[in-house]
């Protein structure tokens, strides 16, 4: 059974292959001409993925047809059977016709009024359908695969959709000679995550439906739903200098990014801070002064590991306290103008790639810290203790090491410790049920449980980052024209 089922896969993507080197030929061949096909063009894309035609009438039916003809001449011309002949013939021929032309200049576009929110936030979703041709069309259906149930949909479809993360959008149209309409649609993730819309099944035919003609299309789009996330109050987290003191430390270290001046070469100074214009306009070597940096870099690492072994499973719900968590302490570093980068173990989907974004102060640095956070899945990659320590050389000296980590192990603690005496500052933030062992010395450390009134579900979050999501940009609608004959 199974070599059946290979072989049949086989033949299969053959066809697929062989359907997508004809199209090729043929958008080679008609590019000469000056008319080319967008079937072919999307065929050849891979666009289209799969293509079917129904009918009630069988083969036999216009052999039938012409034989009622033949008895009504050889009949007399006997009207009964001659008329029987000709609807048949007649009906069979324009609903062909019909069925062939009615996918012609069918166009299908979503639209949204934004493709980053947080969770439970509404997503207006828009579905465009126009008939670009003089031919009206009866019936027109589309199904769009969708990873929720849209709003008002009753309470069934909506469970099902969240337990199986597939929902189908089905919309009915009738459209005359180049008519156009739209319909909205209300989308709500109550999860954080990358949501894939699509494909898209459209279906047509002739005006009784005897024909129809169904055809399955890549068309995809993707939403990004951020990681809630909570004030630091809520967490049970200070309120002021949450990470230690750092007065101190705002006048030891400058920012190369603002210039207070030039000043004569002194030995020791870096070749990189030559000002080579002020250096030609004064006959000496200047060197550029910067102003004190009046802000610090805080590394958050989030450790998807929830148990002391990868093999041992996962928490979804410790592992989604955790995402959280990251990402409020980098909305927070934001909010105080910190250089704030983030990494986790955790991959992103279809990815064997831990994640990394290094420290900056960007204004769009929090929506990017969001989006990679909003990617993390349970599979690690390594352990944290090898991450933080093979990453914090590449981090500036001043900068604090934050760990988020819903379990705390032996080697995490000897990572930690090790980190805290090669100068750097650390601190550590467990989710774990009990507080975080003893041992870590003079190491600042938190515990967030999961009674935090953050991570209670009659808490309703309060986020302020609304502005973050104003800085990124929502994508262009992207409309797919199925089919355009430009003969007509």
């Amino acid at each position: 059974m199974t070599e059946n089922i290979r072989e049949i896969h086989l033949v299969v993507r053959e066809n697929q292959q062989e359907a997508q080197k004809q199209a090729r030929q043929n958008v080679m061949r008609t590019a000469l001409t000056g008319q080319v096909n967008m079937a072919d063009i999307a065929k050849a894309r891979g666009l289209v993925l799969r293509e079917r035609e129904n009918s009630i009438f069988s083969d036999a039916w216009v052999p039938l047809a012409v034989l009622f003809l033949i008895i009504g001449l050889v009949a007399g011309r006997q009207p009964t059977m001659l008329a029987l002949g000709l609807v048949l013939l007649l009906i069979v021929g324009v609903s062909t016709t019909w069925k062939n032309l009615s996918l012609l200049g069918v166009f299908y576009e979503r639209r949204f009024d934004r493709n980053r929110v947080f969770p439970g936030e509404p997503i207006e979703l828009t579905v465009t359908v126009s008939n670009d041709k003089s031919l009206p069309l009866t019936w027109l259906q589309f199904r769009d695969e969708l990873p929720i149930a849209i709003d008002n949909e009753h309470a069934i479809s909506q469970m099902s959709s969240e337990i199986t993360g597939r929902y189908t959008l089905q919309n009915t149209f009738s459209l005359s000679g180049h008519e156009q309409t739209e319909r909205t649609f209300t989308l709500r993730f109550p999860k954080r995550g990358y949501y894939k819309l699509g494909p898209v099944t459209y279906e047509s035919g002739d005006i009784f439906t005897l024909f129809t003609i169904q055809r399955d299309h890549q068309y995809i789009d993707q939403l990004i739903i951020f990681p809630q996330i909570y004030p630091l109050e809520e967490l049970g987290l200070p309120a002021k200098e949450p990470f230690g003191d750092v007065k101190v430390l705002r006048s030891l270290f400058t920012d190369p990014i603002k210039t207070q001046g030039v000043r004569d070469y002194q030995p020791g100074d870096r070749f990189r801070d030559v000002h080579w214009k002020a250096t030609a306009v004064r006959g000496n070597i200047q060197t550029k002064v910067y102003e004190p940096s009046t802000g610090m870099t805080i590394a958050v690492f989030l450790n998807v590991a929830t148990f002391a072994k990868h093999w041992m499973g996962f928490d979804p719900e410790l592992l989604e306290r955790g995402v959280s968590v990251a990402g409020s302490i980098a909305n927070y570093g934001v909010q105080q103008s910190w250089g704030v980068g983030v990494y986790a173990n955790g991959s992103v989907p279809n990815s064997d790639q831990p994640i990394r974004v290094r420290p900056s102060r960007s204004p769009e640095q929090l929506a990017h810290v969001l989006e990679a956070l909003a990617a993390v899945t349970e599979f690690a990659t390594g352990s944290i203790e090898n991450m933080m320590l093979r990453t914090s050389p590449s981090l500036p000296w001043a900068s604090t090491i934050v760990l988020v980590t819903a379990v705390v192990t032996e080697e995490i603690m000897v990572a930690l410790i090790r980190l805290k005496e090669a100068g750097r500052r650390v601190v550590l933030i467990s989710l774990a049920e009990e507080p975080p062992p003893k041992g870590l010395g003079n190491i600042l450390a938190y515990h967030i449980p999961a009674s935090a009134p953050a991570f209670q579900k009659e808490h309703k979050p309060s986020t302020v980052t609304e502005a973050a999501l104003g800085s990124i940009p929502a994508p262009e609608p992207v409309g797919l024209e199925f089919e355009l004959d430009d003969t007509n």
